[in-house]
């Protein structure tokens, strides 16, 4: 990670949203594409293709040997998993977690997604972990510390009565992928340090529905649930401007294609 405060101009948080606005769309893409019988690496072909075209280029592709342009996590897996010849099956959850770099700056978001239906405690996870992240961005307020973040979104979980992992957090995001600070999904009210306007904050609650405990598979990425148990993992750009959260990524375009697909609107 990369280490110092690195606070952006408003043109640099132009260039962000713009950004964002490509990996936005290329999450569509995805979005549109995930159903039972498709591969991962046909998806994560799908983004590359689409960012490439767009103009952009893939932040995870070659990211410390990372081999894919998406990380591609399903039921168990946390994040990190790797683009395959695995194909998705009726049931399973599938988190997909991408970047884009256009004209020397990052964005960063992750979505989960079910396959076809999936049971009713696995759908609950979904839906507040989702919603933790909203509470997260909505905790940023003038005068708040990274500690008030971690502090929202963990007692939120808790008392939903899943867990949150603690060994992986979320980051400051610009011209680096990962810069400083790390945003830790746990924490304690006013500590941590101060935000400030011009910071951009990677926000990423990664939420089980068992042990909070992780481990690491063979292939030296994938990160799993020690019990095997679900996790379900949603991220959003941020920005501190005027002492309150600015999204710079979106789901927008995520769910015009769920809600086509399925024919309903999807909950906020």
């Amino acid at each position: 990670m990369k280490k110092g405060l690195f606070l952006k101009t408003e043109e640099e948080l132009q260039t962000i949203r713009n950004s964002a606005e490509v990996l936005g769309r290329a999450h569509a893409e995805v979005a549109n594409m995930i159903e039972p019988g498709i591969s991962t690496i046909l998806l994560d072909q799908r983004a590359e293709e689409f960012i490439r075209d767009s103009g952009g280029i893939p932040s995870f592709k070659g990211y410390n040997g990372f081999p894919g342009s998406l990380c591609i996590s399903v039921n168990d897996k946390v994040v990190h998993g790797i683009p395959g010849t695995y194909t998705l099956k009726e049931g399973d959850i599938v988190s997909i977690d991408c970047g884009v770099m256009l004209r020397g700056f990052h964005s960063d978001s992750a979505y989960t997604y079910p396959v076809g239906s999936i049971d009713p405690n696995t759908a609950q996870l979904l839906k507040v972990t989702k919603e933790s992240l909203n509470i997260a961005v909505k905790s940023i307020v003038p005068g708040c510390r990274l500690g008030d973040i971690g502090f929202a979104v963990q007692s939120f979980i808790e008392r939903n009565k899943f867990s949150v992992v603690r060994e992986l957090v979320g980051h400051g995001i610009g011209r680096s992928l990962h810069e400083s600070p790390e945003v830790p999904n746990y924490g304690k009210r006013g500590q941590g340090m101060k935000l400030q306007d011009g910071m951009v904050l990677a926000i990423e609650p990664m939420v089980n529905a068992g042990t909070r405990n992780i481990v690491q598979e063979k292939d030296g990425w994938t990160i799993r649930t020690a019990d095997r148990k679900p996790s379900a993992h949603f991220e959003h750009t941020v920005a501190v401007v005027n002492g309150v959260a600015a999204v710079l990524t979106t789901f927008k375009y995520i769910e015009e294609v769920l809600q086509a697909k399925n024919g309903k609107t999807v909950i906020h």
